[in-house]
């Protein structure tokens, strides 16, 4: 079993391995909602969201989303409308100036037993070989400790913002040894602060 791809800017194949910056979805870049994104009519982008992104189109790092989309495996949502709402999202961020150059979706549910829903980090994983990503400078943004997990599975750094589910989440870190994960208030200040120069993970 295999995640859904869709890349949208392939990396150039002369170039040495960049850093990427991993995002989830909902929660992170849209709204979440307790019975699933599964119309282009229900996405809301979050505040701040658009203009986080603009930044991130000058940056060097490549801006790949990873999502659990359990909804396709419920057969509650067809691949064909998950496909559109992330071509959706994306034609959003590029009008706003931003840029996504690849999305990857589990469509599976958590009893399929695959390797890319996370916290497993088969999304990263598959990301880093098909994108020419270096791993280890790279960074997971999420609002669930599931991505915490996946970033640390695949070897990259993770920080947890309070929009979506995160700020229940956040108080479950330490339970789940995460207690050096950064907290940001949103998807904006966590990119301000990345591209800052943020310190290492383990500093906080």
């Amino acid at each position: 079993m295999h995640p859904l791809a869709w890349i949208v800017q392939p990396p150039d194949p002369v170039a040495h391995r960049r850093p990427a910056l991993f995002l989830d979805r909902d929660g992170v870049l849209n709204e979440n909602r307790a019975d699933y994104v599964r119309t282009w009519q229900q996405v809301v982008i979050l505040p701040g969201v658009l203009t986080a992104m603009q930044r991130l189109a000058a940056s060097p790092f490549a801006v790949v989303v990873v999502t659990n989309q359990s909804a396709v495996g419920r057969g509650l949502l067809s691949r064909q409308v998950l496909a559109a709402i992330n071509q959706g999202i994306v034609r959003e961020v590029q009008q706003a100036g931003g840029r996504i150059d690849a999305v990857y979706a589990c469509p599976h549910t958590p009893e399929a037993g695959c390797t890319c829903r996370k916290p497993r980090p088969g999304m990263l994983l598959q990301a880093a070989r098909e994108l020419e990503i270096d791993l280890a400078r790279s960074w997971l943004v999420g609002d669930a400790v599931s991505d915490m997990q996946a970033a640390a599975a695949a070897g990259c750094r993770p920080v947890l913002v309070r929009t979506g589910r995160g700020m229940k989440q956040a108080l479950g870190l330490a339970l789940h040894g995460l207690h050096h994960v950064p907290v940001r208030a949103d998807l904006a200040e966590a990119v301000n602060w990345i591209l800052a120069g943020a310190a290492p993970v383990n500093a906080e």
